[in-house]
């Protein structure tokens, strides 16, 4: 197991190598100057000539590719050219929002998804069998964006007077500042650090931080604010689930072991979920384990439409003012995430069928 673990993250090495090289190559590319994006009109020659020469951008490609490397393999990569603060720092701060969008709405998409994926199985060719099968069709279709904004004007327009109205976009209602629960327990964090970092990033995830500090008013309001986001991200990957939970769960009512498990008289949801439900969560762990790395890439849309400051609506500011340090650092980390979801992955084939050995 250990040479395996080991052989994968050699092996990402250059997947992460050629991430690198390509982000910065068609930044670079792509037309546009940081500068003007920056300064607009004030962007005279000068100033231009001044601001490339304070960021390295007056050296050649592959000088300038070089340093870059250098610095993040020490761990530093770069400054943000819009922001003026360490592209980490921007990261400790946005990341959270991402992670927590992401989390529920692979939630979302599990709780919906796999019940109605083991249900249509389970009555397969039948009425809820062809609904199931043609909401997963539209789900797949369904562009996020359009989504989202159908969500957002029914949910915060149509449904304004109901009980069932939902914000719009944000994070928390305006007003509301929950403490992070360091200073509610009393820690007194270094300035700076891991251990300050990582308190921070937690403290910034609101749902966990009104958890830990049993702030039940902060706890409603940010999840009230985040079932919207959530529902529009999580479709894709819903209806992703649900057809695999399905397909899988087909593949496994007709094998042998099944037939004998029925004919010793077991009940039936023993037959469905113990037997049949265990023996096909392989190629759905590999679906749920994509579809987190995907949510995670692909939360620019969501976080957009909906005014959430995460990883997501960074990269879009990002882009279109070509902060060329936020763009990059962002996306290694996110390829870093998605390298280290497959590797999980591939570890929990051997608990789940140990007929697996990762040699």
């Amino acid at each position: 197991m250990l040479s395996y673990i080991i052989r994968r993250i050699l092996a990402a090495i250059p997947v992460l190598f050629g991430i690198l090289v390509v982000t910065f190559l068609l930044l670079r590319l792509i037309p546009g100057d940081p500068c003007k994006a920056m300064m607009g009109e004030k962007a005279t020659p000068e100033t231009c000539e001044r601001f490339n020469r304070e960021h390295g951008l007056d050296k050649p490609l592959s000088q300038q590719f070089v340093i870059y490397a250098r610095d993040v393999l020490r761990g530093d990569l770069g400054d943000s050219f819009r922001y003026g603060k360490p592209v980490t720092t921007l990261l400790a701060e946005r990341l959270p929002t991402t992670v927590e969008l992401s989390l529920a709405a692979l939630l979302i998409s599990i709780l919906i998804g796999v019940p109605l994926g083991i249900l249509s199985a389970v009555r397969h060719n039948s009425w809820l069998d062809v609904l199931t099968m043609a909401w997963a069709n539209v789900g797949v279709s369904m562009p996020v964006f359009w989504l989202g904004l159908m969500l957002a004007y029914v949910f915060s327009l149509l449904l304004k007077d109901t009980p069932f109205w939902l914000p719009p976009s944000g994070r928390l209602s305006a007003g509301v500042l929950p403490e992070p629960f360091y200073e509610v327990w009393g820690w007194t964090l270094p300035e700076s650090g891991r251990l300050a970092t990582l308190a921070q990033f937690i403290s910034r995830m609101n749902i966990v931080n009104a958890l830990l500090i049993r702030d039940w008013e902060v706890l409603k309001d940010a999840v009230k604010h985040l079932i919207l986001p959530a529902l529009a991200l999580g479709t894709i990957p819903m209806a992703l689930i649900a057809r695999m939970a399905r397909s899988s769960m087909l593949d496994v009512l007709g094998q042998d072991y099944i037939r004998a498990a029925r004919a010793k008289g077991l009940p039936r949801w023993m037959v469905i979920l113990k037997h049949a439900f265990r023996n096909s969560l392989l190629p759905l762990v590999t679906v749920i384990g994509l579809s987190l790395g995907s949510l995670l890439g692909g939360a620019v849309l969501t976080e957009t439409i909906f005014g959430l400051s995460g990883v997501g609506r960074a990269m879009y500011d990002a882009i279109t003012a070509r902060d060329y340090g936020v763009v990059q650092g962002f996306t290694l980390v996110i390829a870093l995430i998605f390298v280290a979801l497959n590797l999980l992955v591939d570890i929990s084939y051997a608990y789940l069928d140990p007929r697996i050995r990762l040699d």
